[in-house]
C-alpha cells in the first residue's frame, strides 16, 4: 500500500513547454490527498523558487536536491549544507583559474556571480527561460563566503566536471541538463531527503513512490519502493525506474497513478 508519493517538478509535474501543471495532474494530486496518501515535492529548486504549482497543497518539500527538507513549508526536518572548505575552494578557482556563472543557494536566498562572458549569460538565460524563472540578483564572489550554502548551480560542461570537482572533495554533482551541474554535499540527494521525510511522518519505505524525469531523480527512483520515470525522461532515467509512464505533456502522472490503482 502506497502512503507517500514524491514528485519532481520540472519535466514531471510541470511542462517545459507550458510552464504549468495540467488540470489532469491537479485533479490526480487532489484525489491522492482525499484518499489519505501524502504528497511531497522533491526538487532541485529552492522553496522560494517553486513558482508554478499555483495553490496546490503538499505535505512537505525536499528542496535543493535534499539540502533542506521540510514538513509543510515551515518545519525543517533535515538540512545539509555544503562544506565551507569546498565553497572557499570553488571561490578560489573562480578567482584564479577560470570564471563561469555560478548560482549560490542559501537557506533564505540565492544569487549569481561571474556572469561576465556572453556565452555564460547565454547558458544561464537558456536555463532560466526553460524554467520560467527570473535571473537571481548579481553579487560579488565574496558573498558566497557569508553563511551556509546548500547548493551550487555551476555552468560548466560535463567534460570539465572531474577537474573542477577535485577542488570540492566533500561534494558530488547531479545533472538534468548538460549546460550546468547541481553541486551538493556528498551523502545528500533526493533519496536521503525521502528517508528523512518518511522518518518524520512515520511512513515505511515499502509504502513510497516517486516520479521523476532528470538525472537528479535517478537516486530517488532507485531508492523508493516504486520509481516512475516520465515518458520524456532520458533512457538512463528510464532504465532506473520500475515503470515508465507517458510524458508530462501527455499527463503521465495521472496515467501512472491510475495504472497503480492509486486514483480512479
Amino acid at each position: 500500500m502506497t502512503r507517500a508519493v514524491f514528485f519532481d517538478i520540472d519535466g514531471t509535474l510541470v511542462s517545459f513547454n507550458t510552464h504549468c501543471i495540467s488540470e489532469a495532474s491537479k485533479k490526480a494530486l487532489a484525489e491522492l490527498r482525499r484518499k489519505g496518501v501524502k504528497t511531497f515535492i522533491a526538487t532541485g529548486r529552492h522553496l522560494m523558487a517553486i513558482n508554478m504549482l499555483e495553490d496546490l497543497s503538499f505535505d512537505g518539500y525536499i528542496t535543493m536536491n535534499g539540502g533542506i527538507c521540510l514538513a509543510g513549508k515551515e518545519t525543517v526536518v533535515y538540512s545539509h549544507p555544503v562544506n565551507p572548505e569546498d565553497v572557499r575552494a570553488l571561490v578560489r578557482y573562480l578567482e584564479t583559474r577560470e570564471s563561469f556563472p555560478v548560482i549560490f543557494v542559501r537557506e533564505k536566498d540565492s544569487f549569481i556571480t561571474c556572469l561576465d562572458s556572453e556565452s555564460g549569460r547565454e547558458k544561464v538565460n537558456r536555463i532560466l527561460e526553460m524554467l520560467n524563472y527570473p535571473l537571481p540578483p548579481r553579487r560579488n564572489l565574496s558573498e558566497a563566503l557569508q553563511g551556509d550554502v546548500f547548493q551550487v548551480i555551476a555552468f560548466f560542461p560535463e567534460e570539465q566536471e572531474a577537474e573542477i570537482m577535485q577542488h570540492m572533495p566533500h561534494c558530488e554533482t547531479t545533472r538534468w541538463n548538460p549546460l550546468f551541474a547541481d553541486i551538493i554535499p556528498q551523502g545528500s540527494g533526493k533519496h536521503i531527503g525521502i528517508d528523512r521525510i518518511i522518518q518524520h511522518f512515520g511512513i515505511e519505505h515499502s509504502q513510497t513512490m516517486a516520479f521523476g524525469d532528470g538525472g537528479n531523480d535517478i537516486s530517488m527512483l532507485r531508492h523508493v519502493a516504486t520509481g516512475v520515470a516520465m515518458g520524456n525522461a532520458k533512457d538512463e532515467v528510464k532504465q532506473n525506474a520500475d515503470y515508465v509512464t507517458l510524458s508530462v505533456d501527455e499527463d503521465g502522472v495521472s496515467h501512472a497513478l491510475k495504472h497503480f490503482g492509486l486514483i480512479d
